[in-house]
């Protein structure tokens, strides 16, 4: 993947990059995969605000992703296009079964047209292939993780990442997650071989606000802007810096307090945290 830069036009031009989008070989989607889209605005259905700075964004279609591969076990199927998809980071692959059954799967790094995928438990180690945990050797890079058996992938599904494996137990496979993080997951998970593709994703400079706006992310402004009655940072006078240590609008430390939940189940399955 290549990264496009465009002459300074503008002030917002000079350091404006975007995909050169090479690797896409289909513009029109899949028409049997595509669903609509309805999006929120941040609200719940009482029509309360319950996530900020959304709404606006271009109108999009969800394309239906297959994240439960195991579905399709030991049936070859043969990659059509590599296409943009705008509900995600990374790229999708247009797979046609030889069962004549066509599914997206997100695309790994370096997946190409006519090369042949498979989900099986017998299958090569090679980037697209799905596999359960247990088959895959160690040191292998792997995306689109399961976290429990049969629930679809959940982890390691965004550009660029892959996780790790870095042993193994009885039932259980110790895998590095994108963070850092070691974790246990269960042997019979599956997994696909390979890293996520738009490896180059985090480096797009975005230029201007208005980017942001055609992905339907609103303002987001400081607290310290505020007047008292709307943010515990805001009011004083003239520019003040807060007056005490960073918060959320309802009182909650915003920096360094942790919010995970205490759940007695995850917590034994983590060997190493992130940081």
């Amino acid at each position: 993947m290549a990264i496009k830069k465009y002459k300074p036009t503008t002030p917002s031009r000079r350091f404006y990059t975007g995909n050169a989008f090479e690797e896409i070989t289909e513009v029109r989607p899949e028409r049997s995969l595509l669903k609509p889209l309805k999006r929120t605005g941040g609200r719940n259905n009482l029509g309360r605000m319950t996530i900020r700075h959304r709404g606006g964004g271009h109108k999009r279609f969800y394309r239906i992703i297959d994240f439960k591969r195991y579905d399709k076990k030991n049936i070859p199927a043969h990659v059509h296009s590599i296409e943009y998809d705008p509900n995600r980071s990374a790229r999708i692959a247009l797979l046609y079964y030889s069962d004549g059954e066509k599914r997206y799967i997100i695309a790994p790094n370096k997946l190409h047209i006519d090369d042949v995928v498979m989900a099986s438990e017998d299958a090569e180690i090679k980037q697209g292939n799905a596999m359960p945990l247990y088959k895959i050797p160690i040191g292998t890079m792997i995306h689109n993780i399961e976290f429990k058996p049969n629930r679809g992938a959940q982890i390691a599904r965004s550009a660029g990442v892959s996780a790790e494996i870095i042993a193994k137990e009885e039932k259980y496979v110790h895998i590095r997650m994108p963070s850092g993080a070691i974790q246990l997951i269960r042997a019979e998970c599956y997994a696909t071989i390979g890293q996520v593709s738009n490896v180059e994703h985090n480096s797009i400079t975005l230029g201007k606000a208005g980017r942001n706006r055609w992905l339907g992310k609103r303002p987001h402004t400081r607290g310290v802007a505020m007047n008292p009655v709307d943010h515990p940072m805001g009011g004083g006078e003239g520019k003040s810096s807060g007056g005490r240590h960073p918060v959320s609008p309802w009182g909650l430390p915003a920096k360094g307090f942790k919010t995970r939940k205490k759940k007695k189940y995850s917590d034994k399955y983590i060997i190493k945290r992130r940081k």
